[in-house]
């Protein structure tokens, strides 16, 4: 199949690999996006994948207040070094990513800050929920593991679709900006506040 010179641009901005190799990846994998990034990582030509481990000791703290003051949230994400913190195209990531954590409620940086008994709670309901529905025990935890991924996306930041492009997750649009500013990039930590948020009703009084 012909792949075209946008899906060849997309490959190069997820993963900084040259535009032949891109080229080569995608027609491997007949035009698959996803699989072509995972060929060139394992091939070592992504560049996000070489600069994993890289330091991120500079970044921003960035602010979003959205709907009259209505939620708030407050992110950190770094990078290698203050030229890049300083770049337009820096700021508008943490903006871009406050802005979906106003918008999508993530609960967790990744499936590494959910906490266990959180994980087999949910389990135990799917569990009870699949099993309710009548399913054979044989394919219960199947369907337990594909529903608790789904659960991830839901409540990872990560792994959430991007609410300005839902084809792309926050995760991608990362590593894409990793690509396009040639510097490591981290979400750090983000808090989002909702008014209201887990107040108790005062009684009326009489």
């Amino acid at each position: 199949m012909g792949i075209s010179a946008k899906d060849v641009k997309a490959l190069r901005e997820r993963t900084g690999a040259g535009m032949m190799e891109c080229k080569r990846a995608l027609e491997e994998v007949g035009g698959d996006l996803d699989r072509a990034v995972d060929i060139l990582r394992e091939r070592g030509l992504a560049a996000a994948a070489k600069k994993a481990g890289r330091s991120t000791t500079e970044g921003l703290v960035e602010s979003y207040i959205h709907a009259q003051g209505r939620i708030g949230v407050l992110l950190e994400v770094n990078c290698e070094t203050d030229f890049v913190a300083n770049t337009a195209d820096f700021h508008s990531l943490a903006h871009d990513i406050a802005l979906h954590i106003a918008a999508s409620q993530p609960l967790y940086l990744d499936r590494q800050e959910v906490p266990e008994d959180q994980v087999e709670h949910e389990k135990n309901l799917l569990r009870v929920q699949a099993q309710n529905e009548g399913k054979p025990e044989a394919i219960v935890e199947k369907m337990v593991q594909g529903r608790i991924d789904k659960y991830y996306k839901e409540v990872c930041l990560l792994e959430q679709p991007f609410v300005k492009n839902p084809d792309v997750t926050v995760e991608q649009l990362v590593k894409e900006h990793i690509a396009r500013l040639g510097e490591q990039i981290r979400i750090r930590r983000f808090v989002r506040y909702e008014r209201g948020e887990d107040m108790v009703a005062e009684p009326a009084s009489c």
